[in-house]
């Protein structure tokens, strides 16, 4: 302990300094104090350097307190294999079989822990046809460790014992200089782990910096890349984007590198449906809003909300073909839901989440007898109802009936019973048929497609 209090209060010269191959930025010049650390990962790096281990702050934890922001999470890398992590922490646990990581609990905080890894020779390397590596999970040095990691910026030693900041690529300065850049050859990097492209695109968006020319070049040319990667390992960059409290920048940064074909059907045509961008963009901002104040926010939400109006589309379709409004739309979300896991794998488990939520709609239309009551004892009517706001917000839907839903759920029962609308004005019989296309107005030229609004219950 005086060690390190003399290391502290001693520091040398305000300078970066050479150590092997790495620049050591010293806290005098990059100002990162060991007390922004989070506790759980200041007892790791403790523990493990008091157990002759080297310990390090790495990753995006050490860029964002650079970029003056609030980490997420700390994360932290060693020399010490996860089983020699395990024995330093009795409240630890080894998980992953290819890529073993250790998880350090202190409370409701949870370190994850990694071993140094070295990036596997050429010769060595297992890829696919394509060049995407299929395997990357051979122990290593420091030195070694951040030659593999993705880009300079997260490549980036912190040691919380000494305060200084160890950089083997230039990450201090792009990150000081707002610069997101790609380490090695992009070409090469690309072609090992085409998600970096995504990645790229998320990082600049949420943190506000600008892609290194290079970085940026050849995803263009190397989009299609992204065909040959796991469903699985899709699906998790995109929820990363999606929750990442920056999801509309990161839309409009994949629509402007055209990086979205392919991974959600919607924003292939979005700007050329007014109504569909109004809708999805209200449905991002809330979600933005809701993660900057530290609320919950449903995955399965915001995916039927980006699949909503391929759904109205199917279901529009076989309605006018005759068919049967109810069944026209189980139609439709199956169709919509198997369209889109051939392109990004939505677990099972939110299918019945999504389907719950796009079938309220049809019944927040009926506000006549028992129907209103019976939709208001819905588990999830909380979630439908907060959909049909996004619905009367982008003008989809008549504002009216989001503010007589606002108001119903909390009136009194004498309120209630003055609000329901008469038996027939939205019986089942009238709307088991599909409305016939009419002219708007007895006008003519405009014609009136049913909504979803407009189905039986």
């Amino acid at each position: 302990m005086i060690k390190k209090f003399l290391k502290r209060v001693f520091r040398k010269s305000a300078k970066p300094k050479a150590v092997g191959n790495a620049q050591v930025i010293p806290f005098g010049l990059h100002g990162v104090a060991r007390e922004q650390i989070s506790y759980g990962a200041l007892k790791v790096t403790d523990g493990l350097q008091a157990a002759g281990f080297q310990a390090y702050v790495v990753g995006g934890a050490v860029r964002d307190l650079l970029l003056d922001r609030i980490p997420k999470d700390f994360d932290v890398a060693t020399d010490a294999t996860p089983e020699e992590v395990r024995r330093v922490f009795r409240r630890s646990r080894i998980i992953g079989r290819r890529f073993r990581l250790v998880h350090v609990m202190f409370g409701e905080e949870v370190v994850e822990v990694s071993t140094f890894r070295r990036m596997i020779e050429a010769e060595d390397a297992q890829t696919d046809e394509h060049g995407r590596l299929l395997r990357d999970n051979e122990f290593g040095d420091q030195e070694q460790d951040a030659a593999r990691r993705d880009f300079t910026a997260n490549a980036l030693f912190y040691d919380p014992a000494t305060q200084e900041i160890f950089d083997y690529h230039g990450g201090y300065a792009d990150t000081r200089n707002h610069l997101l850049r790609v380490i090695g050859d992009p070409l090469v990097r690309y072609r090992e782990d085409p998600v970096r492209m995504l990645r790229a695109v998320r990082l600049s968006a949420k943190l506000g910096i600008k892609l290194d020319a290079a970085t940026a070049a050849p995803i263009a040319t190397m989009k299609n890349l992204l065909d040959n990667v796991p469903q699985a390992r899709l699906l998790d960059e995109v929820l990363k984007m999606l929750l990442s409290g920056h999801s509309v920048e990161c839309i409009q940064h994949l629509h402007k590198m055209n990086l979205h074909h392919g991974l959600l059907p919607l924003l292939d045509v979005i700007l050329e449906h007014p109504v569909g961008e109004k809708f999805i963009m209200l449905a991002l901002r809330n979600t933005d809003e809701r993660i900057s104040q530290d609320k919950t926010v449903s995955p399965a939400f915001l995916f039927a909300a980006l699949l909503w109006h391929e759904v109205l589309a199917a279901w529009n379709l076989r309605v006018q073909q005759g068919g049967r409004p109810v069944g026209a739309m189980h139609e439709a979300m199956d169709e919509v839901l198997a369209r889109q896991k051939a392109q990004l794998a939505i677990p099972h488990r939110q299918d019945a989440v999504m389907k719950e939520i796009w079938l309220m709609q049809q019944r927040f239309e009926q506000r006549s007898g028992q129907r209103p009551y019976r939709l208001l004892e819905q588990p999830r009517f909380r979630a439908g109802f907060d959909f049909l706001l996004l619905r009367c917000a982008s003008g989809e839907v008549d504002e009216e009936l989001g503010l007589w839903w606002d108001e119903f759920q909390d009136a009194s029962a004498e309120r209630r019973a003055e609000m329901l609308q008469p038996e027939g004005a939205g019986d089942k019989k009238r709307r088991r048929r599909p409305r016939k296309k009419k002219s708007v107005n007895g006008a003519g030229g405009e014609t009136h497609e049913p909504s979803a609004s407009e189905s039986a219950e």
